[in-house]
């Protein structure tokens, strides 16, 4: 499987993973966490206040960045192993990325992957070595919910040339998790506003993640991943993406 898609790929599923319905009612709760004020304290954006909501919400963004790009070396490190065994990984791969993709679409539902641990008795810890572990556990805890959409990421590091591309790929998927949770930091009210007209829109997102995770699934299995390589690569920008992130 070429990469050349991948790191666009990577960055909206960061997106989608921010959008699931087991992460996007709860940012609030994680902003008010990491920074000891409540929503109506953050609402009234104090400068003192936001500096240390931005400082903390960067630590915590830098902690569970830390655990993803490890499992993308962990994943890397496996695709290398055991390279001359890609075609019935590639079968094996795309058979759990499919049923990923059954659970999502609720055809299929998996018991393990909603129980998730989310640490729901920690105690607000306002200092950035505090935001650092909340992002940390957050990773760990967070990990069968967004499971489905994070293992293509994982496949796709593992079919990587080398370890260090591998990783990137899951910086850039934690990137896709950090923009919008930045810009939820430090403008909580439009988030609230956005929640409220997006929430009836959850369950189809996760549909449709579903869907998609079940083509890419097909995809994967019988190797014609590069059917999208092909494409993307006509269009000038996306080529020359890919061409900087090799």
């Amino acid at each position: 499987m070429s990469s050349l898609p991948l790191p666009i790929a990577a960055f909206v599923a960061g997106l989608i993973s921010f959008l699931s319905p087991c992460v996007l009612p709860l940012v609030p709760g994680y902003v008010s966490l990491i920074s000891g004020a409540g929503v109506e304290e953050l609402r009234q954006q104090d400068g003192k206040l936001m500096r240390s909501v931005m400082l903390n919400s960067v630590m915590f963004i830098l902690g569970f960045s830390l655990v993803f790009m490890v499992l993308g070396a962990v994943a890397s490190s496996i695709g290398q192993a055991t390279r001359q065994h890609l075609a019935l990984l590639s079968k094996i791969a795309g058979v759990i990325i499919i049923l990923f993709g059954l659970h999502l679409t609720g055809l299929l539902p998996i018991k393990a992957l909603y129980a998730d641990k989310r640490l729901h008795g920690m105690k607000a810890n306002p200092t950035a070595v505090g935001a650092f572990l909340v992002g940390f556990a957050f990773a760990f805890g967070w990990a069968p919910c967004i499971g489905p959409i994070l293992s293509v990421i994982l496949t796709f590091a593992a079919s990587q040339a080398t370890v260090a591309k591998g990783v990137a790929l899951l910086a850039v998927y934690s990137l896709g998790l950090a923009v919008p949770f930045l810009l939820t930091s430090i403008g909580i009210d439009r988030f609230l506003e956005f929640y409220g007209r997006f929430r009836r829109h959850l369950h189809a997102v996760e549909v449709l993640s579903g869907v998609l995770l079940i083509a890419i699934g097909a995809l994967v299995f019988t190797r014609h991943f590069t059917i999208i390589n092909a494409w993307m690569n006509r269009i000038p920008f996306f080529r020359e993406m890919a061409e900087k992130f090799l």
